[in-house]
């Protein structure tokens, strides 16, 4: 299938960090998520990511930060009372993977913004690593991963977004990215058709 071929693929996972998907992270004390949306997305990822190194597709981790240095006026304005104090604050405990540990070969990418692609090394990693195609998962589905995936797509990547690897602000706007990527951007698939997808195209048929 267009776009998931192991030897161009890339699987990215972004943003699940504990401020984002802990009960006592800043979002969850907040209560301005639903947590158990996101928590959902552990298991699909996590089978994602264990057959991704199991057929040496490169998995990138996207953690957002934020400091002194990177937190803009605009950013300020933009979010001035609508995001808890000290969310994902440089070098806290908030920052952390939630469940999902980076191993030896794993990739890290730090971000300021909602996309992965902006101000990082994530386009020179892939075109590094010679891949050409993105498998996206993480939170949220309407925010960095969107935002993901059209700079992505803008950047000739091959888009895929795990449909239940994602969780969005709502059903709803979980709903309607999904609709937005599979029309302009890219593909969406259940992460089970991908990891069947990745097992046929590496099952060698006797002959």
């Amino acid at each position: 299938m267009k776009g998931l071929n192991p030897e161009e693929a890339a699987l990215i996972v972004i943003d699940m960090q504990n401020d984002f998907c802990h009960e006592d992270g800043a979002c969850g004390r907040a209560g301005m998520v639903d947590i158990k949306a996101f928590q959902a997305c552990v298991e699909p990822i996590a089978k994602l990511v264990e057959q991704a190194r199991t057929l040496q597709i490169p998995v990138l981790y996207v953690m957002m930060t934020l400091d002194a240095g990177t937190t803009s006026d605009a950013w300020k304005l933009k979010h001035e009372g609508g995001s808890p104090a000290g969310i994902v604050e440089k070098g806290s405990w908030g920052t952390e993977m939630y469940k999902l540990q980076p191993q030896p070969g794993d990739h890290l990418i730090e971000k300021h913004r909602y996309s992965a692609f902006i101000g990082t090394n994530l386009d020179l990693t892939l075109r590094s690593l010679n891949r050409k195609s993105i498998v996206l998962t993480g939170v949220l589905t309407n925010v960095c991963v969107e935002s993901t995936a059209r700079d992505g797509f803008m950047l000739d990547y091959n888009v895929t977004l795990a449909s239940d690897g994602c969780a969005g602000s709502s059903a709803e706007a979980h709903a309607m990215t999904l609709s937005n990527i599979s029309n302009y951007f890219g593909q969406v698939m259940e992460s089970e058709a991908i990891l069947g997808h990745w097992t046929k195209e590496t099952t060698t048929i006797p002959g």
